[in-house]
């Protein structure tokens, strides 16, 4: 895993890797399925990868609220 400090935060970079993964994958199935005649599922297709990402996102959103809230002594 590789960390870069920005202003005293480590930040994973690999969460960065994941998502633009998931973006060129869904965007290559999308691709396709359009081709194929099958808009539909490509939509279908396009919107699993969105879920994927906010699920990935999700637990960095949490630890950002908590240091903001810790930073500002916020209960």
């Amino acid at each position: 895993m590789r960390y870069v400090n920005l202003i005293g935060v480590n930040m994973d970079i690999d969460i960065i890797f994941k998502i633009a993964g998931i973006g060129i994958l869904t965007s290559v199935i999308n691709q396709i399925l359009k081709i194929s005649g099958k808009e539909e599922i490509s939509t279908f297709v396009t919107l699993a990868g969105i879920v994927l990402v906010l699920f990935s996102v999700l637990g960095m959103i949490s630890d950002l609220f908590t240091t903001v809230k810790t930073l500002f002594s916020i209960y």
